[in-house]
């Protein structure tokens, strides 16, 4: 025997349903019958029904609200903490001086220096595996405050300051927390805004693996201010007087009346020159020259005498901060070339082998001073340099060639990978 029982589903159709009272149909009709009574299990269902403790379960859109008890007074919510900014901006109590910006790839962060001093840094992002950010020593050669990708399809470089002509710049970017440029150095908008304003053209850039900071230096061997010598003052020859025999008075002679009688010639205006940048050299222990350059180009090269070829020297930039008569200020910035490999491998012996002349190098690298002491340059070109010197002038040191990006309106250009 069956009977045929009508539901009301949630939407207001009609859904038939047989329940037999036949066997284990009586069991059916049960727990369909529980669960109808149950209101967390028709909760759970998802119908759209109330429960209704005088009226059982009642269409929510038939004019009964179910009523939620709220507490008298609403909790409290705690304003979050929040993260204390991760950028820095520049200190006002330094004194202006030459600046050096040094890019930690390692630590994804970029660190101003002016005059030796620590001033500000700030979370960056470099260039990815496949578009890796070169490492080495670089200067700022242009500067543009709304710029334009011209390799990547127009993508905006806010702040851009170039180091390289191929296409390697500091400017604004998206900082994902991790290397994801294509080579360049994103910084945050405040960090580059600040600094695009506080830098000019020539302002030192140094990436490197690790961080690096500069330290101050003397030594003998560092340029010391020498004043040009001054051009003798030139004296004017006095024309000849002439004294007459028979007066025994003073004649002058006919060439200065002629020239006397001419009128007045006002010299041309001449433009004052332009006052030249600091003079920057480079010492190559792979070429065995020194290369200077002011302005951006070339002045001269000349050979310098190695102490002792096989000793490497590093990279070093010693930068002049402060000159007073013949006394000078210097910084010294060391550079390391390499780096211990983290290896999470089992390494062959030939490996091994080369890891541990690795860390040996590390161990016993040289220090600024030293690689002063491993060359001499030429009197004539030394005193030279000592003749040009200025704030901002720079002496580079480095076992390392010049590299190709140093050309036409760029500063020195080595590299250190």
């Amino acid at each position: 025997m069956r009977y045929s029982c009508t539901m009301i589903g949630p939407c207001g159709r009609q859904r038939g349903k047989h329940v037999s009272m036949l066997g284990r149909s009586g069991a059916v009709a049960v727990a369909l019958l529980a669960t109808l009574a149950s209101p967390v299990s028709a909760q759970q269902r998802g119908a759209p029904y109330f429960y209704n403790p005088s009226g059982g379960w009642v269409d929510p859109y038939d004019g009964w609200r179910h009523e939620v008890a709220r507490p008298e007074t609403p909790p409290v919510r705690k304003r979050p903490k929040t993260k204390p900014h991760t950028a820095q901006g520049p200190r006002q109590d330094i004194p202006a001086g030459p600046i050096h910006i040094v890019v930690s790839i390692a630590k994804q962060r970029a660190t101003v220096f002016m005059s030796g001093m620590r001033v500000a840094d700030a979370p960056i992002s470099t260039g990815v595996p496949d578009h890796p950010t070169p490492m080495g020593v670089f200067s700022v050669i242009s500067k543009s405050r709304y710029h334009k990708s011209n390799i990547y399809s127009g993508a905006p470089m806010p702040y851009m300051q170039r180091i390289t002509w191929s296409g390697i710049a500091l400017h604004q970017g998206p900082l994902p927390g991790y290397p994801a440029s294509h080579g360049c150095i994103r910084l945050p908008e405040a960090f580059a805004l600040k600094l695009w304003a506080l830098t000019k053209v020539g302002a030192r850039v140094i990436v490197t693996r690790d961080e690096t900071a500069p330290f101050k230096i003397e030594h003998p061997r560092l340029p010391v201010p020498k004043k040009p010598p001054e051009a003798p003052a030139v004296v004017a020859k006095t024309p000849p007087l002439l004294v007459t025999e028979a007066t025994g008075t003073i004649a002058m002679s006919a060439a200065l009346a002629a020239v006397a009688e001419l009128p007045p010639v006002t010299p041309p205006a001449t433009e004052k020159p332009k006052p030249k940048g600091p003079v920057q050299a480079f010492v190559s222990r792979k070429d065995g020259k020194v290369y200077v350059r002011q302005d951006f180009a070339p002045l001269f090269d000349a050979p310098v005498t190695v102490a002792e070829p096989d000793k490497p020297w590093g990279t070093h930039v010693f930068t002049l901060m402060t000159m007073k008569d013949d006394k000078a200020t210097w910084t010294a910035l060391t550079i390391p070339s390499g780096y211990a490999e983290r290896v999470h491998r089992k390494l062959s012996a030939k490996e091994m082998e080369r890891q541990q002349k690795r860390a040996a190098d590390l161990a016993n690298a040289p220090t600024a001073a030293q690689a002063l002491e491993r060359f001499e340059l030429p009197q004539d070109a030394a005193d030279r340099i000592a003749e040009l010197l200025a704030p901002g002038s720079a002496l580079i040191v480095s076992d390392n060639a010049l590299s190709d990006e140093t050309g036409l309106e760029t500063d020195f250009i080595v590299l250190t990978q």
